[in-house]
């Protein structure tokens, strides 16, 4: 069973390991899917020793081979930009390629944003998780999921994000 990990630029990016460790002893083959600007955040060749693959940020060129196909999807720790290209179907990056297509292939997807509560209220926002989890999204986002901080405390929260929360929603 292969599961693609969707990191963005978050504050618990860094952490992401955390969550490979907890997929592979669940069984899982790990691929990690950056964003452009989630580079900056994670340890990319640690990762790839990790995972025994290479992390992905763009398409791949025509003579590189393939990424196995993906059984499931976690985005952790995914942005308010994220959530809201995922839901109206914007794929500017590869990540977002592969989001806009798991749906209609009837991949799972679950979504662990990391978000302040200034960005959680704001309407497109709301609108964009209601979209997604109407389209069979698993958005773990108040109550059970992840409760936003005020803005300027995020750092506060790094420690204590839920990576286990986003394998333990994973059908299957």
């Amino acid at each position: 069973m292969v599961l693609y990990i969707i990191v963005c630029a978050a504050a618990p990016a860094p952490g992401v390991g955390r969550l490979v460790t907890l997929a592979q002893d669940a069984g899982w083959t790990v691929q990690i899917i950056a964003t452009p600007s989630a580079l900056d955040f994670i340890d990319a060749a640690e990762l790839e020793r990790q995972t025994g693959r290479p992390v992905r940020s763009q398409y791949r060129k025509p003579h590189e081979p393939k990424s196995p196909r993906a059984d499931a999807i976690i985005v952790a720790p995914a942005t308010y930009n994220t959530v809201n290209k995922f839901a109206q179907g914007i794929a500017d990056t590869y990540a977002l390629g592969l989001l806009s297509e798991a749906p209609g292939l009837g991949i799972p997807v679950v979504v662990l944003p990391f978000v302040n509560t200034a960005l959680a209220s704001r309407a497109p926002f709301r609108q964009s998780v209601a979209a997604l989890r109407a389209e069979g999204v698993r958005v773990l986002l108040g109550p059970g999921g992840f409760e936003p901080p005020p803005p300027s405390s995020g750092a506060e929260r790094v420690d204590g994000f839920p990576w286990s929360l986003a394998l333990e929603n994973v059908p299957g």
